[in-house]
């Protein structure tokens, strides 16, 4: 294959997530799953490929068109994951004796084949918990409160907007005008008025008042109290927001979703209760509530919130290799600073000068350099070099470990 030049790119809609990204994705990812972990929550994986018997019909007309649809080299219909809560309620019919209630969280990729454009790409993250096989209004409250939970423990100021979707149910509205009232939060109170009436609603203005002053429904009025229970305060923490709607192809009573505070355009996470999806794969309905977290959207309010997230390397220290006659002090230092579990690099090129090493950490974004040539040997010392400020101290050997790792 010489002389065979590919030009190097990724597919429309897809991405390479360098260390300068991943180390983000990653670090963020663990304190989500510390905290999912903390309510109960065990993880799951899923593969990436289903039947699309599986996939097609449980999201509605529009997304059965997003799908990634195709066959298998054994001729079968297959396709990408969509999301992770059709999977889940797969794995759920496929092992009934999973004891009940099923809760669990599953972080994995998912592929939807859209238009790709600012913020919105064919394959991403998300970041899903449920409970399966509960009634209880205190399910739904525990989603929610682990969810805010989860953001504060990022650092970011969130509300849950929460719902009941018979609400709607009680007033008689179509679909199409439930998608119009959900657009209040985007496009103001006088501009879904005018909608709903040119789609033939006459009493909009009436229907608008309804709504607005509604109360919230007795499931509902649960769940608020279990939260405060928890510490959590209403119109703070959480609102009653009737005017939400999402999901109109599968969930049935409670919805809800995390807006940041202060941009309420702006949502994290959604999710509700679903206690009709599972049915179709078992034919018995199945008590279901979750919420997903678009875990793209969320890196990049927590990255322009606080930039300092954004970090080069995970390695704390590079050590250099003063010439071959050091380098078993070199690698002694490197074993003992690993065993004490400090991230550590050590220079791979016998022959490279000092300065080269210095600017390859440098580069790399490594914050310190321990250097060991013939004098420090023979004292039992090291340069210790903080690549930042500059600064540069000898130090003994032995306190290397507790020194890096308080730095």
């Amino acid at each position: 294959m010489s002389g065979i030049k590919i030009k190097p790119q990724t597919l429309k809609g897809f991405r390479d997530f360098l260390p300068e990204t991943a180390i983000v994705r990653n670090t963020i990812i663990g304190k989500i799953k510390t905290v999912f972990e903390k309510y109960g929550y065990d993880p799951i994986e899923t593969p990436a490929v289903e039947y699309a018997e599986t996939l097609l019909g449980k999201y509605g007309n529009e997304a059965n068109k997003l799908l990634y649809l195709f066959k298998d080299k054994g001729e079968r219909n297959v396709g990408l994951r969509f999301d992770q809560t059709v999977p889940l309620a797969r794995v759920v019919t496929q092992y009934p004796d999973i004891p009940k209630p099923f809760k669990r969280y599953q972080i994995q990729p998912v592929w939807r084949a859209e238009n790709p454009q600012s913020g919105r790409y064919r394959e991403f993250m998300q970041c899903d918990i449920d409970i399966i096989g509960s009634i209880s209004p205190l399910a739904d409250a525990e989603i929610i409160a682990c969810s805010l939970n989860v953001t504060k423990e990022l650092g970011l100021k969130t509300e849950m907007w929460i719902n009941d979707r018979t609400i709607f149910d009680n007033l008689g509205l179509k679909k199409e005008e439930i998608i119009i009232l959900d657009k209040l939060d985007k496009l103001g109170k006088e501009s879904v008025i005018q909608e709903l009436v040119q789609n033939g609603r006459k009493n909009a203005e009436q229907i608008f008042q309804k709504l607005q002053n509604s109360e919230p429904t007795p499931k509902l009025t649960e769940i608020f109290a279990s939260l405060e229970s928890q510490g959590l305060n209403k119109d703070q923490d959480f609102l009653f927001t009737p005017f939400l709607a999402r999901g109109l192809e599968y969930y049935t009573s409670t919805i809800f979703e995390l807006k940041v505070s202060n941009n309420y355009l702006l949502s994290i996470a959604g999710g509700g209760r679903y206690d009709n999806l599972i049915g179709l794969f078992i034919g018995t309905d199945t008590p279901a509530v979750g919420i997903a977290f678009g875990f793209d959207r969320l890196i990049d309010v927590l990255t322009q919130k606080n930039p300092t997230l954004v970090k080069k390397s995970i390695t704390k220290v590079l050590i250099t290799i003063f010439s071959k006659d050091f380098l078993s002090n070199s690698l002694k230092i490197s074993s003992n600073l690993r065993t004490s579990g400090i991230n550590t690099e050590i220079y791979l090129d016998l022959t490279a000068k000092l300065d080269k090493q210095l600017k390859y950490a440098d580069k790399k974004g490594i914050p310190y350099v321990v250097i060991i040539g013939p004098d420090e040997v023979a004292k039992g010392t090291v340069q210790l070099k903080n690549l930042q400020t500059k600064e540069q101290k000898e130090i003994p050997e032995n306190v290397i470990p507790d020194l890096i790792r308080n730095l």
